[in-house]
């Protein structure tokens, strides 16, 4: 018996099983999770206490119709789908309007990514003066916001030279104005030993005459393009070339897949930006419904409309862009 008491003292008690530590790496991520939440709650707490009241309240107008009452204010009342009816089959602007600017958009959209997309790539060749260069590239995006965008859409003075310039050469409204560098006869007289159709070079001419457009509004994309294909490693580059690939194959191959997510990012950004820019013809055609008297309730369906189809489009884009972008893995 002592023998087992004394058997049984020596054999040590089980130590006690420790939790597991948590991974560093997931904690870090819930930081990074809470930092975004913060950075982001101004934001929430402003679009839930104030543009959404405002949203609702706009969608109520858009199926209303608005009687003002001396001494009281005004009174709505619910029409239904009266003032979206109005907008898309009696107004004889609005929906003439939205196609003309969706065919324009059609054009300039690609070709602003597009071209941003070639000058970021050769903004990013080793050359010197680079910084000078890319400077004078994004000059027109400083130009055109802000206090000097309010000071040129309101100089008389460059509106009462363009209107005497007009006269002097013998425009007239509707006709072609002197913004314009050339015209369909002047494409069609190029390309008269090609069969090229007339669609074609309506779409060459008004390329070429929104080029002033397409520059000034490609300084945030070439931007953004820059920074994707500085975040290219040279080391693939090297192994291409010691392969004896080609710089057009290398483009293909390499350089666009790897600034598919900056493309996507920017043809998004540039369809908001178009749609939404001031000197968009449908904005502006909304904004005078506005300013008339009594319809303003039949301008906030016309806005919804508006909204809606932008929407769709951006649906329908990203999901087709979306297939073919390529996501690198960091593992």
């Amino acid at each position: 018996m002592d023998n087992a008491q004394e058997v049984v003292k020596t054999v040590k008690a089980p130590k006690p099983e420790t939790a597991p530590k948590q991974r560093k790496g997931k904690s870090l991520e819930r930081q990074k999770a809470k930092m975004g939440w913060l950075f982001v709650a101004p934001f929430l707490i402003g679009f839930v206490l104030i543009y959404l009241p405002l949203i609702f309240e706009s969608i109520k107008f858009s199926f209303s119709e608005m009687h003002t009452q001396p001494g009281s204010g005004y009174i709505t009342e619910f029409v239904g789908f009266e003032n979206y009816s109005k907008a898309l089959f009696e107004d004889p602007d609005f929906v003439r309007t939205l196609v003309t600017t969706l065919k324009d958009l059609a054009i300039n959209i690609p070709a602003t990514v597009i071209f941003s997309l070639f000058m970021a790539i050769m903004l990013n060749q080793k050359m010197r003066g680079r910084a000078v260069f890319r400077a004078i590239f994004f000059i027109p995006v400083i130009v055109s916001t802000g206090i000097i965008a309010g000071i040129d859409a309101q100089n008389l003075l460059a509106e009462a030279q363009q209107t005497a310039t007009d006269m002097s050469s013998g425009n007239i409204a509707g006709a072609s104005s002197g913004t314009e560098f050339i015209s369909a006869i002047d494409i069609a007289r190029l390309f008269s030993g090609i069969q090229i159709g007339t669609g074609a070079i309506e779409w060459i001419q008004n390329l070429v005459n929104n080029i002033y457009d397409i520059v000034n509004r490609s300084g945030v994309q070439m931007l953004i393009f820059l920074a994707g294909l500085q975040s290219i490693s040279p080391a693939i580059y090297e192994s291409c070339y010691m392969e004896g690939a080609s710089a057009w194959e290398t483009f293909w191959k390499i350089t666009f897949p790897m600034i598919s997510p900056m493309i996507l990012v920017n043809t998004i950004y540039t369809i908001i930006d178009s749609f939404t820019s001031e000197s968009n013809a449908v904005m502006q055609t909304i904004q005078s419904v506005y300013d008339s008297s009594g319809r303003m309730t039949e301008s906030v369906a016309m806005s919804w409309i508006y909204f809606l189809i932008v929407i769709l489009i951006l649906a329908v884009i990203a999901g087709i862009l979306s297939a073919f972008v390529f996501y690198q893995r960091r593992d």
